[in-house]
């Protein structure tokens, strides 16, 4: 990716042209969103270990019959937080992130899962390990999470893009949760990136690797530029995508994009991973939108 100012600026042109886009087709957007809650569900899970396919994780939700046996746990995964996902699409427009939104959302996430942790931080001798670091002592949890909304509230005219990218190093680094720390962590970012008129973004799997060095770099060198990264490239594609539906193209996969018009597939596919194209990824696949020729 570009400079994350350049590609702040780029992010601000497209929340322009989708806020246009938007008039009259709010049945659109939420038909949008619902389908993303599939491939959000799905990514999310399988940063965390989850074995789950996208086709898997979909048919749970839609309570379709799996091919092969799945645990209990992962049938909880998927479905609390698909729950979760579609709760703050509209709460976080109604009420400010505090610790205790985070807990409430933590609750509904672990919920059958393990109920002895669910909608509580760590307490006690409750230590966790994160990397090659043990996370923040329990009796500093509290506050240091107090810290880190403060921190993020303080900046509030500076560029969304470093403000997400920090607020989630920090709150992983703490690890306040026995169990589910990383699910909603990025929950917490949506709920941030919509109460503040932005849309969701979906941290892919395929990214895993280059996340967790964003981890140790911050770690390491005290540094966000690859979460920086991560997060400005995954907030253009979710613009991508809305646009390419709201201004009414044809959407096409990215390889007979490059068959109609006789360019290289794999150029493209550089382009849309640095998101130079307005490509975007749906189910695995990279797609564009193409105005109609009249």
């Amino acid at each position: 990716m570009a400079k994350i100012s350049a590609v702040f600026n780029k992010i601000s042109l497209l929340r322009e042209r989708y806020y246009k886009a938007l008039i009259g087709k709010d049945a659109l957007i939420k038909l949008i969103s619902e389908t993303e809650a599939v491939d959000q569900v799905y990514n999310s899970n399988a940063i965390e270990n989850s074995t789950l396919t996208l086709e898997e994780t979909e048919k749970i939700l839609l309570q379709i019959d799996l091919d092969r046996f799945i645990t209990e746990r992962e049938i909880f995964e998927a479905k609390n937080l698909a729950r979760v996902v579609s709760y703050i699409d509209k709460r976080a427009k109604e009420q400010e992130l505090t610790l205790d939104v985070i807990l409430s959302l933590h609750k509904m996430l672990i919920s059958n899962i393990r109920d002895d942790v669910a909608g509580r931080f760590r307490k006690d001798n409750e230590y966790v390990r994160v990397g090659n670091h043990i996370a923040s002592n329990p009796k500093e949890i509290i506050s240091r999470l107090e810290k880190m909304l403060t921190e993020y509230n303080f900046t509030i005219n500076e560029n969304i893009i470093k403000r997400i990218s920090k607020l989630h190093l920090v709150f992983e680094y703490i690890h306040p949760f026995i169990d589910g720390n990383g699910r909603i962590g990025r929950v917490i970012n949506n709920y941030l990136l919509i109460r503040e008129g932005f849309v969701p973004i979906n941290i892919k799997f395929i990214d895993r690797k280059m996340y967790y060095e964003a981890f140790k770099e911050f770690d390491e060198k005290d540094s966000t530029t690859i979460m920086e990264g991560i997060v400005g490239k995954a907030l253009t594609n979710s613009y991508h995508k809305r646009l390419a539906y709201l201004e009414d193209k044809t959407i096409i996969t990215l390889i007979d994009y490059a068959k109609n018009n006789n360019f290289s597939h794999s150029n493209l596919i550089n382009k849309a991973n640095r998101q130079t194209i307005e490509a975007f990824l749906e189910k695995g696949v990279w797609k564009i939108g193409v105005m109609d020729k009249k």
